[in-house]
């Protein structure tokens, strides 16, 4: 089982000048219905007709899979038997590699993070769906609908396939009583000085700035993708702060294991299902959403915009998108599944989706899902310009050293 996720999110590049006029949306809710998005104008399928024989994938490890890497997960045999759809997957191992594979023209679908979404959309690589098309886009549960990460101007590019927030894990025997809040993991004077977790990527920004809209809130901050050049100055303090009492960072899901389960780091941010593999090894782990609110991350199946097997991309699409599908790739990657159905059937599914928080709204409305920073301030504002990820990657660089 495979579940090291993003090992690093990419810049967003010069292909991300997007006008954005006033769209966000609040921790999980849904209805980001931006305007003012200029992105290229390309046809809506109108029909799914007989397959080309063939659909290349680019996907995180774990999300497609033929019984080859574990032969309890496999959804991709009985999907080329039925619809004769032979499935050729290139696992991913960035958000960079996957934009960048999908802009060769050479792959039909993608499992694209929120991060990278945007530049797929923005730059062309993408196009809109006939969500009709694909039955089982109306099971979606009700916090993945409408995101500013896959819808655009009242069209849809995107259909959900899971969700998972940044949780504060922590080993219990380390850390005696339930944290709930992130404070230990920024504040100098913390207790678990040496022996904390930060994730290692340039997004991990946003998780400084959700924390300062909380502890300061002289700053302004009201979404933490948002950040004008002072509030990404503060955000970078902070970090700097961090850096001083971080024992290290992660982006290996399986170091993480392995660094809480042992102890080596008491606490920091992390994922759910690092803390069940934790569990499951015998660590002595539990895991918090704590009063502050996380950041999170949600993948959607989009469908390239120089596809040449696009009746097959749509069948693959609505195939990955049903009840059993979904949650056998949930189950099989660690996050919470996009169908809501996916929740009903077997005590297992019950218990992954009580787990992942599936159809817990309420938890995920504390959620805020990673988001690719633009320079207009997708938190409304229009007397300032907002920084982008270019210059968060930069900041990041200049925060490690």
């Amino acid at each position: 089982m495979k579940h090291t996720k993003r090992l690093s999110l990419a810049a967003a590049g010069a292909s991300l000048a997007l006008v954005l006029a006033g769209c966000g949306s609040s921790g999980g809710d849904a209805g980001a219905q931006s305007s003012g998005i200029e992105v290229p104008d390309f046809p809506v399928a109108e029909s799914v007709g007989d397959s080309e024989g063939q659909v290349n994938i680019v996907a995180w490890a774990g999300f497609v899979e033929d019984g080859s890497t574990n032969p309890d997960a496999d959804w991709v045999t009985d999907f080329e038997q039925q619809t004769k759809c032979q499935v050729n997957r290139k696992v991913g191992a960035t958000s960079d590699e996957m934009v960048q594979l999908m802009r060769t023209g050479e792959y039909d679908v993608v499992s694209a993070s929120g991060d990278a979404s945007l530049r797929l959309i923005a730059g062309g690589d993408v196009q809109p769906l006939n969500t009709d098309l694909i039955p089982n886009f109306g099971n979606l549960v009700e916090g993945l609908k409408g995101q500013l990460y896959d819808n655009l101007n009242g069209k849809t590019y995107g259909v959900p396939i899971g969700r998972g927030a940044n949780v504060l894990m922590y080993n219990t025997e380390s850390v005696k009583q339930a944290p709930d809040s992130w404070a230990d993991t920024w504040e100098s004077d913390s207790p678990y000085k040496g022996k904390i977790m930060a994730y290692d990527s340039p997004i991990f920004i946003a998780d400084a700035a959700l924390y300062l809209m909380s502890t300061r809130p002289e700053l302004g901050i009201t979404n933490p993708y948002a950040l004008d050049e002072s509030q990404l100055a503060a955000a970078v303090e902070l970090l700097k702060q961090q850096n001083e009492i971080a024992g290290e960072y992660w982006n290996d899901a399986l170091k993480a294991v392995s660094s809480i389960s042992t102890g080596t780091a008491s606490l920091g941010t992390g994922w759910q299902v690092v803390v069940n593999l934790a569990t499951a090894d015998g660590g002595k782990v539990a895991s918090v959403l704590p009063k502050e609110g996380a950041t999170g991350w949600s993948d959607t199946w989009m469908i390239s915009s120089k596809t040449k097997n696009q009746n097959c991309a749509y069948k693959w699409i609505d195939w990955a998108s049903s009840a059993e599908v979904n949650a056998q790739i949930a189950q099989n990657f660690g996050m919470a599944p996009a169908n809501k159905e996916a929740c009903e059937g077997t005590k297992e599914n019950e218990a992954h989706c009580e787990t992942f928080h599936a159809t817990d709204e309420e938890y995920y409305k504390q959620v805020w899902m990673w988001t690719t920073p633009v320079e207009q301030c997708i938190d409304g504002r229009t007397d300032v310009k907002c920084t982008n990820y270019q210059q968060w990657t930069k900041a990041w660089t200049e925060v490690k050293g």
